[in-house]
Parts: structure tokens; sequence; C-alpha cells
């Protein structure tokens, strides 16, 4: 393992344990009914922990797109042809009359005040010049991951650190909650053979898909993933990462560990970024702190993803597109879970007797506070 990457794993520590009890005994004394606001109060004592305080106060939020291409996409693991990954690249940066890029991951981060980040961790194409574009690729796409490793291990860490360096510009241009994204044709086929080796289950019950391929080319997707599998028995959380993802896998895999070291919110979009955070959680374990999922996406192995980090989603909306835009969609409710516990008074604050409501509120019928 390369040194900086050594540091940027030692940095991440677990959440403040010390403001979340803060944050616990304020969430009972404010102005509701007790569990009245449900997941989001467990989500706003979460971000106590991650900001060190319990009036959490995040400010700033980025999206981060890494865009990638894939040797296994000519196999024809997807709906798409690998062409469609740098044509969105350019569709991401692309100046519109509502504002830079035409993706839907643009349009939904302009709806809520996010600021988009787009890198080439190395799609397959000549990209043209574009001042907003970071440049990040080693090369032109992974190799075939059902013929060989898909990158070596130096490149995935070459590519983690460069996910955690735009994490960093984007933490010093004001963001406290960051969003990886992704772009690939094909990179669902990674994220399960990733899911698979690191849960230990078989690729049928962690491969769906992807961009809305039919039941035979979903049987030979599965069939691609159970031969990239069947090449090495390694566990190692690098070398899973090396043998079977993607250079934006490893993208996003820098910017929640650098968003972690830094003590930042990550939200976690969808079933691609679920794999990134395996091998993080892998890595370090006090990563799991700093993660929220967005929702539970369409692709079969989320929810398995989900259940192995413990990590419960925030709404459920049948999203399989990427680009980190559940992720965008998530970002409101966790402002929001956050301004509840900062912002609402407490019953001495409001001059409420808090106990006398409880007590009538709880002599009433169960329904009669919905």
């Amino acid at each position: 393992m390369i040194p900086d990457l050594t540091a940027l794993l030692t940095a991440i520590q677990p959440a403040d344990a010390d403001a979340m009890d803060r944050a616990r005994a304020r969430q009972a004394q404010l102005t509701k009914p007790a569990g009245a606001l449900g997941d989001l109060e467990d989500l706003s004592v979460r971000l106590a922990g991650v900001l060190g305080h319990e009036r959490p106060n995040p400010r700033g939020v980025a999206v981060i797109v890494a865009a990638g291409d894939h040797g296994v996409a000519r196999a024809g693991v997807s709906a798409y042809p690998p062409e469609v990954t740098p044509a969105m690249v350019a569709n991401f940066l692309a100046d519109t009359p509502a504002g830079p890029g035409g993706a839907a991951v643009n349009a939904l981060a302009r709806a809520v005040g996010a600021r988009v980040y787009v890198m080439d961790a190395g799609v397959n194409a000549d990209l043209p010049e574009h001042p907003a574009l970071v440049r990040a690729a080693l090369r032109r796409g992974t190799h075939d991951l059902s013929v060989q490793a898909a990158m070596s291990v130096d490149e995935a860490q070459t590519l983690i650190l460069a996910g955690a360096a735009l994490a960093r510009r984007a933490i010093e241009d004001g963001a406290d909650v960051l969003i990886p994204g992704e772009m690939g044709i094909g990179n669902t086929t990674p994220a399960a053979a990733i899911t698979a080796r690191l849960l230990g289950l078989d690729a049928a019950r962690v491969t769906g898909r992807g961009t809305g391929v039919d039941d035979a080319r979903l049987a030979h997707k599965v069939a691609v993933i159970r031969v990239a599998l069947d090449r090495t028995p390694t566990t190692d959380p690098l070398e899973v990462l090396a043998e079977f993802g993607g250079f934006e896998i490893a993208a996003m895999l820098g910017v929640m560990l650098q968003a972690a070291a830094s003590r930042r919110a990550v939200i976690l979009d969808g079933f691609v970024e679920g794999s990134a955070a395996l091998i993080g959680v892998t890595l370090t374990p006090h990563l799991r702190d700093y993660l929220f999922p967005a929702g539970e996406c369409a692709e079969i192995g989320h929810a398995a993803q989900l259940a192995h980090l413990g990590l419960k989603p925030m709404f459920h909306l049948n999203l399989r597109l990427g680009e980190g835009t559940g992720g965008v969609l998530a970002a409101p409710i966790l402002l929001g879970a956050a301004a509840t516990l900062r912002e609402m008074r407490t019953f001495a604050e409001a001059g409420v007797p808090g106990s006398d409501i409880e007590e009538e509120r709880g002599a009433a019928s169960p329904g009669a506070g919905s």
C-alpha cells in the first residue's frame, strides 16, 4: 500500500460519540413527541457525530461524477454501447439554457443547489478540452475483468488518491456533504463482481439488469461475472478492486475516504457506489460512520450491500440511473434532519411544559397526533 493511501486510511477516525450523546439528549427535549420525526432523528444524531457538534450545520453539497470505461462492456453485458460514456461526459459539461450540464444529475443538482464536479477517471475516448473536466485517467478504460485483472493494484491506488484529491478540492470550495457519482457503460458488472466476492454470494444473487438488459443478456452477464470470480480467490479489498473493479469505482472510493478523513458526510447513491463503499469499509470499518445511503436502488444486489453495511436507505424510488442522482435527491433530507436538531427549540427554550404535554399525549388515542 502506498504511503499516501496508508495515511488517508489512518486519518479516518470513529464518529464523535460525545457529540452524538449530546445530540440524542437534545433530540429528546425538542418540541415534538419522542420519535415523531422518524428516521430524521437518527440521521441528525449521526450527522452530529460526523461533524462533531450536537447542533450540526452542514453547508455546501458537492456531487463528484467519475467517468470510466470497462473492457468487459465489449462482452455484451449492457444494453448500451461503450460509446455512450464519452457522450455522457460531454452532456455533463454541456452549456444549456438552464445552466451547466444537460444530464439528470445536473438538473437535480441545480434544483437543490449542489455543485457538480466531473472527472475523467479512464474514459475510452479523446475527450475535448473543457475547464470543468478534471483529468485523472491513467489509460482509456480497464481490461476485460473476465479475462484478466481490470487494473493493477498500483493503478487502483492512484485513482483512489485522485478521487481523494478532488474531494479535498470540493471541501475547500465549501462542501460538507459529498456525493460520489459515476458514469461508465457496463459498470454494474464490476460492481456485482466486487459485491459477490466481498459478501461471499453467488453472482446471480447480486447481479441486476443494469441499463435494462433482457433475460438472456442477464444470464450472460451472470455467467461473465462467474468466469471472472473463478479467475482468482482473492478477498483482499485492494486486490478485489483491482481484479474486478473500475477506475471510476476506485475514484469514488477515494472521495469517500477523504470525506471521512475530513469529517464530512457522504451520501451513497446506488449499487455501483455501494461496491466502492464495501471495499472502503473492509479497508477501514470507521468509514461506515460517515455513510448515509440515499435510496435502495432497483439493482438486486443493493439491498445486500446495505444489509451488510448495516445502513438504512432514506427512500425507495426504483432509481437505477447512477450519476449520483439519488444522492442529490437525498441531500435536502439530510440537511433537513440537521436543521431540525439545530434550529428547533426544546420544551424548556419554548417555555412549554414538556412532561405535561407528553402525559396528555400518552392518554390520547394512538392516532391523535398523526
